[in-house]
């Protein structure tokens, strides 16, 4: 599981780049809001800052929330999960692939929110490891939690957190089903690779280490059988990617749009 880079330089230059770690988690009360985060992103311009979203959430309602305070704390809530200001290098990522890689929108924002919400990123071991058609046992993904908070949570809360996180990996699309939560696998995609990647080059990985970091294990797909995924994302201007002699080399340093025109 994901701890971070290395070192007191690598957590800073992870923060830097929006990551979040500690306790918070918007978990607590929502999800990673999938369907909220796509309505918002089809009608906010993707020149934006963080004041036209809080526009267009609050003043003009564009999600349809019935009242003021909810349209405030699902501005809070999103901005939260995926910063929502494009001074923030994962939302500038996040933001360009979102446009070039629809049908990988589930994952861009599950990969997002892990690395946003440290409560969310403690599930992930209970699902990943999960085979395909596999139930979920609620025992262990709650462990998953505890290990973060240790006693801090209420066991009202800490059920709360439970139960939006498995929603939360259902739309990413990792699991399904109501009352029981069965795993599905998900199928990588140009752009969700290349935002896997780009993470795990913030922690200081390169080359094969990179196919097996991991933000690649959150696509059901690492190592050799990925390369495949990298040169389409290659082939979109996303990334460079070259595989030869046992040797892989993979450049994800032009993804960041503000890198792209430096």
């Amino acid at each position: 599981m994901f701890q971070g880079a290395a070192g007191a330089d690598g957590e800073a230059r992870v923060t830097k780049a929006g990551m979040k770690f500690g306790e918070r988690s918007v978990h607590t009360s929502r999800t990673i809001m999938l369907a909220e985060l796509g309505d918002l992103l089809a009608a906010v311009p993707s020149g934006a800052d963080r004041a036209d979203y809080t526009a267009a959430i609050v003043d003009e309602n564009v999600l349809g929330k019935a009242t003021v305070a909810t349209r405030r704390w699902t501005n809070q809530r999103l901005g939260e999960v995926y910063a929502l200001d494009p001074r923030v290098p994962i939302f500038r990522v996040l933001r360009r692939l979102w446009l070039v890689d629809s049908p990988g929108r589930p994952l861009l924002a599950m990969l997002c929110a892990l690395a946003r919400d440290p409560l969310l990123r403690s599930t992930a071991p209970a699902v990943l490891a999960l085979p395909v058609g596999a139930e979920l046992v609620r025992a262990r993904f709650v462990d998953g939690i505890q290990q973060v908070v240790n006693s801090r949570l209420n066991d009202a809360v800490l059920d709360k957190v439970a139960r939006n996180a498995a929603s939360s990996w259902a739309q990413s699309g990792h699991l399904h089903g109501r009352m029981r939560k069965m795993r599905t696998g998900v199928v990588p995609t140009p752009g969700s690779l290349a935002m896997a990647l780009w993470l795990g080059a913030l922690e200081g990985l390169g080359g094969q280490a990179l196919l097996d970091c991991y933000w690649t294990r959150v696509l059901d797909r690492t190592g050799d059988a990925l390369l495949p995924v990298a040169f389409e994302a290659k082939q979109l201007g996303l990334i460079h990617a070259r595989a030869g002699g046992g040797v892989v080399e993979i450049d994800v340093s032009r993804l960041d749009p503000a890198a792209a025109r430096s």
